[in-house]
């Protein structure tokens, strides 16, 4: 729809951005600690043969190169947009996220897989008790990890780091259930426990990695994310009915950290240029004061009598 009226030039509205050093300094934690975790892992599985602790292992090896992906990804979404991406970069986020989500699903794959080889091969187990406790430390260092990158992303709307800490997590859960395994291996001495218990925590990490390739698809199809919408219909008609005016035509997307939103004001006709540029301006700065993340906004001006009032 054309507009018959318009400001000399859209007025974008920025909220402050997100810490940068947080998330660098969250990403490199990651990388560090699962480098770390790998080594460990790997150690337990040479001295115990167990399915449950290699499927562990492989679980961290996945890691590794998620992570690195994933620090490539959050360098380039905090690029300042150019003369190519005049958006910015920060889709690659939803990118970034998909591709740890289906790294989790494959790891989920090979885990079962190993389980029921070993298992249809024969069981040979041995100093199971320093095996636990090597997977015990690095159970709880995970969840440790993987609540403070999930803490960090919500923080600063990442989804890179919520991706990885929620692969962090699963990482945990892994451990978690090897060592149940393990325990009930040497509380009762029936080998099979220690394949079963990895397929099921495999199962559970197939699960999460669907959903996180789920709402990666949902980020780069530009899906309504709900989570703001009330807020920011309530703001823009607290905002409109205190001047008077009226508005339509809304209209959202969300990428990474900052939301771009554009609608339609309607003004009565006799309203000069300037002073609808003013009232757009102000209730932009509003919408700004009241949104929690980044906030992009772009008004059109439209003479009230042509339109219906329709608020969507």
């Amino acid at each position: 729809m054309q507009d018959t009226m318009s400001p000399p030039a859209p007025v974008v509205v920025e909220t402050q951005k997100p810490s940068v050093q947080q998330q660098q300094f969250a990403i490199r934690l990651s990388m560090i600690v699962g480098f770390m975790m790998l080594l460990g892992k790997t150690y337990a599985y040479s001295i115990t043969g167990s399915a449950a602790i290699l499927s562990d292992a492989a679980e961290s090896v996945i890691h590794v190169f998620a992570v690195s992906f994933a620090a490539f990804s959050l360098w380039l979404s905090l690029k300042p947009a150019d003369e190519s991406h005049p958006y910015g970069h920060e889709k690659v986020t939803f990118f970034s996220a998909g591709m740890e989500g289906m790294m989790i699903a494959i790891a989920a794959v090979f885990i079962i897989y190993v389980s029921i080889a070993k298992w249809m091969s024969g069981l040979e187990l041995q100093n199971l008790a320093e095996g636990t406790l090597f997977t015990v430390g690095a159970a709880v260092i995970n969840a440790g990890l993987g609540g403070y990158l999930v803490w960090q992303g919500k923080r600063n709307r990442s989804l890179v780091l919520i991706a990885n800490g929620k692969h962090v997590l699963t990482d945990s859960w892994t451990s978690f259930a090897v060592i149940l395994g393990l325990l009930l291996v040497l509380w009762t001495g029936w080998l099979p426990f220690d394949p079963i218990t990895a397929i099921v925590a495999a199962v559970n990490i197939l699960w999460s990695g669907g959903k996180l390739v789920r709402q990666s698809v949902g980020g780069l199809m530009d899906e309504a994310d709900r989570t703001y919408e009330p807020q920011l219909h309530k703001a823009l008609l607290e905002e409109t009915q205190k001047r008077g005016l009226k508005y339509h035509e809304v209209r959202y997307r969300v990428s990474g950290t900052t939301m771009w939103v554009e609608f339609h004001l309607l003004f009565p006709q006799n309203t000069t240029l300037e002073k609808a540029h003013t009232n757009a301006t102000e209730i932009e700065l509003a919408l700004k004061a009241a949104s929690p993340i980044n906030l992009n906004v772009i008004t059109h001006l439209e003479p009230q009598e042509e339109q219906e009032p329709r608020h969507h």
